[in-house]
């Protein structure tokens, strides 16, 4: 009886998840993250202004010339090498 509550449920998640799969980009990221949110009980009051705080600072590090960007095919070059574990 158990077992074939488990074996019900676990086709039901597999037929959801294709289903899911079959959906627009868009409509696939939307439904992730309302997934995601989903996990996530806790609430930091403090969150969104630490990150608007992290991403000014770090936006006048780049504007004063404190910190260098790096070109995008660098680090794709970088990321392969050290996939490629070289």
């Amino acid at each position: 009886m158990l077992k074939d509550i488990i074996l019900t449920m676990m086709q039901e998640a597999q037929e959801l998840l294709k289903k899911a799969l079959a959906l627009p980009d868009k409509e696939r990221a939307d439904l992730a993250g309302t997934l995601i949110d989903s996990l996530d009980h806790t609430v930091d009051e403090n969150a969104e202004a630490a990150w608007q705080e992290e991403a000014a600072r770090r936006l006048d590090e780049v504007q004063s010339g404190r910190v260098k960007t790096i070109p995008w095919d660098v680090v794709q070059q970088k990321g392969r090498a050290l996939l490629d574990g070289k």
